[in-house]
């Protein structure tokens, strides 16, 4: 699988997975509000330890810093060669 989710957006997923364990014992476990914020923390302790959101994929969204590249295509866009 390739990362999809870079450090802030992992470390705000695992800061809502707190809130929603919180909000959840605050409601009750066993209560229907209170299942829901344990599903909601599940995903995001999972997609915010491994890197990987499926719904980034499907998106084509990532949130990784992008990584300077001197390559260069050698390629010029908009010019035309004549024959």
């Amino acid at each position: 699988m390739k990362k999809t989710v870079g450090n802030l957006d992992r470390a705000v997923r695992v800061l809502l997975a707190a809130g929603a364990i919180a909000g959840s014992g605050v409601l009750g476990f066993t209560t229907g509000w209170g299942i829901v914020l344990l599903v909601v923390a599940a995903i995001m302790l999972l997609t915010g330890t491994s890197a990987y959101c499926p719904a980034y994929s499907v998106a084509h969204i990532d949130t990784l810093p992008r990584q300077h590249d001197d390559r260069r295509d050698g390629g010029v866009i908009g010019t035309h060669q004549a024959a």
